[in-house]
């Protein structure tokens, strides 16, 4: 299955990942990584894309949180993990991507209140977990829309001094 990108700025995008450590119904799982520049962690940003994937990740957590309630996923929390240490298992170099992970007071796999699990994806831990559907993402989308404009995300207000 292939990513599903939802969003874009110079440098990153933003998508759904075609294996999911989140379950839709649990919160969802979204993702920013680089659209073309390696880098092979935070480390290696310029502090203009370090603000950059800032604002992103900002905006796109407050987007999903309104957007998911709309369609009756009840987010009450945000978790922000890059992680990159499966590349190692796979002989790769890890690259700098953050995960958005949607928590809800109910989930039912990875549990309110408890550290997020990531066993190997070859565990089949993640195999009956849900992307976000078509219509969250539209959702999502048009609150990233309403939201990018607001004083609080224009990105006139987010220059790097």
């Amino acid at each position: 299955m292939e990513e599903k990108v939802i969003y874009e700025t110079r440098t990153f995008k933003v998508f759904v990942p075609d294996k999911v450590h989140i379950s839709r119904e649990d919160g969802g799982h979204l993702c920013i990584m680089s659209k073309e520049k390696y880098f092979a962690s935070r480390l290696d940003l310029s502090p203009s894309e370090a603000v950059e994937v800032m604002r992103l990740s900002m905006l796109i957590s407050e987007a999903m949180i309104n957007g998911m309630k709309k369609r009756g996923i009840d987010i009450a929390k945000i978790n922000y993990q890059d992680n990159g240490n499966w590349a190692y298992l796979r002989g790769d170099k890890p690259e700098f991507h953050i995960h958005l992970y949607g928590r809800t007071i109910n989930s039912k796999a990875q549990k309110w209140g408890e550290a997020l699990n990531f066993p190997d994806p070859q565990e089949h831990f993640y195999d009956n977990f849900k992307q976000l559907e078509d219509k969250d993402i539209e959702e999502i989308v048009k609150e990233i829309k309403l939201l990018e404009n607001t004083p609080k995300y224009k990105i006139e207000n987010w220059k790097y001094e």
